[in-house]
């Protein structure tokens, strides 16, 4: 990657990969040699969702979710193609060819290394992950392949109101489908802490702070102070878990591994699926890239924080999910490259400003 491509990714982002590894061990070292820590945390529950936890992670998306401008869906009338591809490939294809894979993964090919116990609850795990398309690091992915902004803006924004009401349903049907029972109230509450609420509080700070000090004020000097608070949210929310999986880990190295395989051929088969449904329909490359890569990549805090509220922070399917996270950035910025060596692929235009015209 040039250094012109690398200057859309923070240095936090870009080691995401490293970062997780280095939880994984303090986790895991916090609760084999300090197991009164994830003791002591464990008692803060309330309706199956772990508190400490629940404020970590609303500290991770609170700040992703004042960057969506909902605004921009007044827009959408104007060019719907790419968004038509976004939204079928993230709805209709991606959950059901998650839940297929990882089925084919953990209990066919993989049958003789995974007990079926644990396959289910990985099963469980990726489909958390399948039914949650990326929501905040797409705008990094669109500016590393020169995305058209204001389109991938208005494809986000469309996403996450969609999240609202597709995710509860298809979660709970293909977890059904994989053998796995579930409080309905449980996850109907997840989708409330989780997306209602931070959706609600960023959209109703991102007016307010807007209406007040302007935009420029808002993306170059309010929404960077909430950077480091993201960070350490994340970080500090992956020690926990980690602290809690530590026998999971421990007895069961390899499985992180083999965790990972589905996940990946996943990331790059919905990659390609949007990114050449975009092609066939001639989409220019700054609205195909894009569209690609809000499939692929996860809205993994939202799986994260789902999983742990369904099964619990000791479950292996919180652990799947987690695997995601380690498997990111990596996968995502080689489908970066393989977009930017591809964009011959594409007819080229000259965009106007806002969502580009067909």
């Amino acid at each position: 990657m040039s250094n012109e491509k690398n200057a859309g990714i923070g240095f936090f982002e870009k080691y995401l990969t490293l970062w997780v590894a280095l939880c994984m061990i303090v986790g895991v070292l916090i609760g084999k040699y300090l197991p009164a820590v994830p003791n002591f945390l464990g008692q803060f529950d309330y309706a199956q969702v772990s508190i400490p936890i629940a404020i970590l992670i609303w500290l991770m998306i609170y700040p992703m979710m004042m960057k969506v401008d909902f605004a921009s869906i007044k827009n959408v009338g104007k060019n719907p193609k790419g968004l038509f591809v976004t939204w079928i490939v993230n709805w209709l294809i991606k959950p059901f060819t998650m839940f297929g894979i990882a089925w084919l993964f953990f209990f066919v090919i993989f049958k003789s290394l995974i007990p079926e116990e644990l396959a289910q609850d990985y099963l469980a795990g990726a489909i958390l992950l399948g039914a949650a398309p990326c929501t905040a690091m797409v705008f990094v992915w669109s500016y590393l392949t020169k995305g058209n902004a204001a389109y991938t803006v208005v494809q986000v924004a469309t996403n996450d109101l969609i999240i609202l009401i597709a995710f509860t349903p298809i979660v709970a049907f293909l977890l059904g489908v994989g053998g796995v029972t579930i409080p309905w109230d449980t996850l109907i509450l997840s989708v409330v802490l989780f997306v209602v609420i931070p959706l609600a509080g960023g959209a109703i700070t991102r007016n307010y702070v807007i209406k007040k000090r302007g935009l420029d004020y808002f993306e170059k000097s309010f929404v960077p102070k909430f950077g480091n608070i993201t960070t350490i949210g994340l970080l500090l929310t992956l020690i926990i878990i980690f602290s809690f999986q530590g026998d999971v880990i421990l007895n069961n190295p390899l499985h992180i591994v083999l965790i990972a395989i589905p996940l990946i051929i996943q990331t790059f088969l919905i990659f390609f699926i949007a990114y050449l449904a975009s092609k066939a329909i001639k989409l220019s490359h700054d609205i195909a890239a894009p569209a690609g890569m809000i499939g692929a990549s996860n809205f993994f805090e939202l799986a994260v924080a789902v999983a742990i509220a369904l099964f619990g922070t000791e479950s292996p399917a919180a652990l799947a999910t987690i695997v995601g996270v380690l498997t990111e950035v990596p996968v995502m910025l080689i489908l970066v490259k393989i977009a930017n060596n591809t964009r011959h692929w594409f007819p080229v235009k000259r965009q106007k400003v806002g969502m580009a015209n067909e």
